[in-house]
C-alpha cells in the first residue's frame, strides 16, 4: 500500500467541509485525513455536534475522494465489503503511528 497524498492525522489545522445526508439533512464534518489504499483515494472525516464540537462517540465516516482535473473534489461510498475492510485497516495503521509519535 502506498501512502502518499496523506494529510497529517494531528495537524491543528482544521478543514471542515458540509455533508448533503440520504434524508436531506447536512452534518459538519472535520477532515481527519486523505489517504491511498491500491491507488485509490480514501477520506476520513469526523461529524460535528451542533456546537461544532467533535462527537463523543468518535464517529467517522470514511468515503472514496476524488478530484476533477479543476481540484473540485466528490465522494463516493464504499459499497464493498473487502475494499471497506482494507481502508478500515490503513486507518487503523495510521492512528497507530499517530498514537506512537505522539507517546
Amino acid at each position: 500500500m502506498d501512502n502518499q497524498n496523506n494529510t497529517n492525522l494531528s495537524d491543528d489545522e482544521d478543514i471542515c467541509v458540509t455533508l448533503d445526508m440520504d434524508d436531506g439533512t447536512q452534518v459538519d464534518c472535520e477532515i481527519v485525513t486523505i489517504f491511498d489504499v491500491n491507488d485509490q483515494d480514501y477520506i476520513v472525516l469526523l461529524p460535528l455536534d451542533e456546537d461544532g464540537e467533535e462527537n463523543e462517540e468518535g464517529t467517522v465516516y470514511i468515503y472514496r475522494y476524488f478530484e476533477d482535473e479543476d481540484g473540485n473534489p466528490s465522494l463516493e461510498n464504499i459499497q464493498d465489503d473487502e475494499e471497506y475492510e482494507a481502508v478500515e485497516e490503513r486507518f487503523d495503521e495510521l492512528l497507530d503511528e499517530v498514537q506512537f509519535d505522539e507517546d
